[in-house]
């Protein structure tokens, strides 16, 4: 299996439409740095996820040169995927995405996982997922959502 480092708001968004479970299914194990865990588990439920490992970063010092536009978590998820040699990082945010490219990561986003989980054949169909995270007010530009769809043979 690949190692794979999440930042904290594809965890939300996965597990806000009931399907976190998408990330076991393709992945096996996920890494968070401890700085997206205390993100994310302000409800308690991802201590739940055995299959979600909360590591801590070595260089802390790495997050003094870090551009200051990122949040925490997105700086510990880029240092954590250096230092474990990580082959994928599920990233949402435009900037964080941008960074961690040029640090050589290779990186994807929610929406790059659920084309992966139709592609893989764990979902049946996207649209409805994509609906479901407009419903919980996360922005899904109308461009992005079509280009999805079509991707998935959805359209």
């Amino acid at each position: 299996m690949h190692k794979v480092v999440a930042n904290s708001t594809p965890l939300i968004i996965l597990s806000n439409i009931d399907k976190i479970e998408i990330l076991k299914k393709l992945y096996g194990t996920i890494y968070i740095p401890s700085g997206v865990f205390e993100e994310v588990n302000f409800t308690g439920n991802f201590k739940s996820y055995d299959f979600i490992k909360v590591a801590n970063i070595k260089n802390k010092e790495a997050k003094q040169f870090s551009p200051v536009s990122l949040h925490k978590g997105e700086i510990e998820v880029m240092i954590l995927a250096k230092e474990i040699n990580a082959d994928l990082c599920i990233i949402d945010d435009y900037l964080a995405r941008k960074h961690a490219k040029n640090l050589g990561l290779t990186v994807t986003g929610t929406l790059g996982v659920l084309i992966k989980a139709k592609e893989k054949k764990i979902l049946k169909e996207v649209k409805p997922l994509l609906d479901k995270m407009l419903e919980k007010n996360f922005y899904i530009d109308r461009k992005l959502y079509s280009e999805v769809l079509e991707i998935c043979g959805e359209k």
